[in-house]
């Protein structure tokens, strides 16, 4: 009877073990193709050659770029070259971002950049940026002044937080407060490893500022991009492995309270609203595999999806532009200003295109 028991609990085991397995490779598509969806007049940015992760453009036209991301998970094409934040002026047409100057007493050398946000004070129009770091493979927001004239940030704070261990994006809706998703439940490396394959939907989004800091959404996979809707009623949030954009109401204490969550079908990255038209835009990845195990012969693709009413019963979702990775591989974010889409990547390269 021991030996027949052992024996049950094995195959018990080892079915969960393939049917874990199974689902995780589903949920990380990586068996999935790119059907190429080309756009006219596209060009790459000139001098990114080591990621443009995430995208922020200010009002003005002027787009902050995060570039040199370090991940266990990731290529990196510098793995030895500390990140930056680039500047890139949509109105004059040149497409050659520039590294931003960051203040003295900030440690440059390991800095590793990853979602990014901007909030404008609506009294004297101070532009913050927010920057989630990862020096050390840590979680640290850190937060910026930008003078223009200057091309430069004052780096003003840093935050830590136990509920901030694992961040991906950010989202600026303060001079000093925000909202973080965040894409792991555990903290230690080993969990970390293990969690992608229990099929967790423990992930959400925290709140922060300085006297107030809770979890404030979960039920994700691997909360991923963040982003505010025109109104600054709505919170959108991407689910990477969800393969969803989930919509949450901002209620007046900062709480969120849950909506609707949009099917996109591919692994979404970074989300941005169009200022224009309220529109989602999101960069994500078709094939998870090649995304995590690059190789050069076989590059991973990209596809920039927007979505079209999404508070209706009918959110219309569209593939606007899809790559095999002959292009641009990896990508992350897309962002619209003024008719002309920027399309940033993981650690490869950057794409900018007309849409009018």
């Amino acid at each position: 009877m021991g030996a027949l028991l052992k024996v049950t609990l094995l195959g018990v085991l080892l079915a969960l073990l393939g049917e874990r397995i199974l689902n995780f490779c589903h949920r990380a598509r990586f068996f999935k193709e790119v059907e190429p969806v080309d756009l006219p007049g596209c060009q790459l940015l000139k001098g990114i050659e080591t990621g443009s992760e995430d995208i922020e453009i200010l009002p003005n036209g002027l787009a902050f770029i995060s570039s040199g991301l370090k991940s266990p998970n990731i290529k990196s094409f510098a793995p030895d070259k500390p990140g930056e934040i680039l500047l890139l002026d949509l109105n004059d047409g040149g497409l050659t971002p520039a590294p931003l100057r960051i203040s003295n007493g900030f440690d440059a050398s390991s800095f590793n950049p990853h979602g990014i946000s901007t909030y404008i004070d609506e009294e004297d129009g101070t532009v913050y940026l927010f920057v989630v770091n990862h020096p050390q493979l840590k979680s640290v927001i850190e937060i910026f002044r930008f003078v223009e004239e200057e091309r430069s940030l004052v780096h003003l704070k840093s935050v830590k937080h136990e509920l901030l261990h694992s961040v991906n994006d950010v989202l600026a809706v303060g001079p000093e407060s925000f909202y973080a998703t965040i894409d792991y439940y555990f903290s230690n490396d080993f969990m970390k490893a293990v969690e992608p394959f229990l099929g967790l939907m423990w992930t959400g989004v925290v709140y922060y500022s300085p006297g107030d800091v809770r979890e404030v959404a979960t039920g994700l996979y691997s909360g991923n991009g963040i982003t505010i809707s025109n109104d600054k009623q709505y919170i959108y949030a991407s689910d990477v492995m969800g393969h969803t954009v989930n919509v949450f109401k901002k209620n007046k204490d900062w709480s969120l309270s849950s909506v609707k969550s949009v099917d996109v079908d591919i692994l979404v990255d970074n989300l941005s609203v169009d200022p224009a038209t309220g529109d989602i835009w999101m960069g994500g990845h078709p094939n998870g595999y090649k995304v995590s195990t690059y190789n050069p012969e076989d590059p991973p693709g990209s596809e920039v999806l927007r979505i079209q009413n999404i508070h209706s019963s009918h959110p219309i979702v569209t593939k606007v532009y899809a790559n095999d990775g002959s292009v641009i591989q990896g990508s992350s974010c897309a962002s619209v200003y003024k008719g002309q889409l920027l399309v940033g990547t993981v650690f490869h390269r950057a794409l900018h295109c007309q849409l009018e």
